[in-house]
């Protein structure tokens, strides 16, 4: 009689303990995924509360992130395997227990992540649930006008609309002494790759892209500009035409010369990319620079027309890049007062001093 009760006080412990355990893991982990059985739940809670310390605590708390590729329809198996080689996690088997008692091992997305050993076993497991990045890269290359940087968005992974970016930097004020008059920031939208958070907002874009151009504006090139008799707001302005106009970065030196060699002497800057600034956006060749121009484009009225008006545009037109900011600020010392393109197509330029010299210099 005692051997019975004994052998029936252990069976009612023990299942008092086989139900309890899965209590335990649900309010550890979360609750168990649907399709598993009575005895799976018990089988995984007990392992993962075996594991416990192994799966919340990563392998080395100051390693950097590093990349890990899943690819598609990987096993899971592999998946565990593969992390652990990578030095990611401290035991494959683990992770596989989590991932199967969450139902997590059925969600894996296929991709590129950033992980590291920093990380738990739990945060790997559902950082795998989201191939989405945190962050992207968002990239403004030189010569672009503001709406080509607004064009962009809808693709960059940011949840901002062009016409937010562009209400937002055609807003004032903006901070910046030089700034201070502007209608926008076209000009300041500083070329760059920038990796920003996914949640990034219209004004805080703005602010990033006129921060970096903050911090690119050095003593240098203001004293460079000053030199040249300009302030910071012309010479932007200077520098976005010779961003467009120097298809060959070392160019851009002599053809700030030109430039700045009209200036001088009151002669109009006759410039092309003005004209092209001024047509806006043409629909026909879906682009915002008309290319080839023809003789009635020179003649549209507009205060960006530098055939038609005096000295520089009302505004920058594009957004320049730091090479020929630099030029701007370093022109080569020329006699030169006309340029024209080389008739080889690469991009260069033949330079003249007299308007007879330039018309020899057309091509046929």
């Amino acid at each position: 009689m005692r051997r019975f009760v004994f052998l029936l006080f252990v069976i009612l412990a023990i299942g008092l303990l086989l139900i309890g355990i899965p209590g335990i893991a649900a309010r550890t982990y979360g609750e168990p995924a649907r399709g598993l059985t009575s005895l799976q739940v018990i089988q995984y809670s007990a392992k993962l509360l075996w594991d416990d310390g192994l799966l919340t605590r990563p392998i080395d708390p100051g390693a950097a992130k590093r990349t890990f590729t899943v690819k598609k329809d990987e096993p899971v198996s592999s998946i565990a395997n593969d992390l652990q080689e990578a030095g990611l996690i401290s035991d494959a088997s683990i992770l596989r227990d989590y991932l199967v008692y969450t139902g997590l091992d059925d969600t894996i997305q296929a991709g590129e992540y950033q992980l590291s050993p920093a990380m738990s076993i739990v945060d790997i497991a559902h950082r795998m649930q989201d191939a989405t990045p945190a962050e992207v890269t968002f990239v403004i290359l030189p010569g672009w006008r503001m709406e080509e940087v607004a064009a962009s968005l809808p693709t960059s992974g940011l949840a901002i609309t062009p016409d937010d970016f562009i209400r937002t930097a055609s807003a004032h004020p903006y901070g910046y002494d030089y700034l201070s008059d502007a209608p926008n920031i076209e000009g300041f939208l500083y070329p760059d790759s920038y990796i920003l958070p996914r949640v990034t907002t219209d004004d805080q874009l703005v602010n990033t892209l006129l921060q970096n151009f903050s911090l690119h504006l050095s003593i240098d090139l203001r004293e460079g500009w000053a030199r040249q008799g300009l302030g910071v707001y012309q010479a932007v302005t200077l520098a976005s035409i010779v961003q467009r106009e120097a298809m060959q970065p070392d160019e851009a030196p002599l053809i700030a010369s030109v430039y700045l060699n009209r200036l001088k002497i009151g002669m109009k800057l006759d410039a092309d990319p003005t004209v092209q600034y001024a047509l806006g956006y043409n629909s026909v060749q879906q682009t915002w620079w008309t290319n080839p121009l023809v003789v009635d484009d020179f003649q549209h009225a507009s205060p960006y027309n530098t055939y038609l008006n005096d000295g520089l545009p009302t505004t920058p037109i594009d957004n320049p890049g730091l090479n020929s900011l630099q030029a701007v600020a370093s022109p080569a010392d020329t006699p030169y007062y006309y340029f024209s393109a080389r008739c080889d197509s690469s991009g260069y330029h033949n330079f003249a001093q007299t308007f007879d010299e330039h018309l020899q210099n057309l091509c046929p």
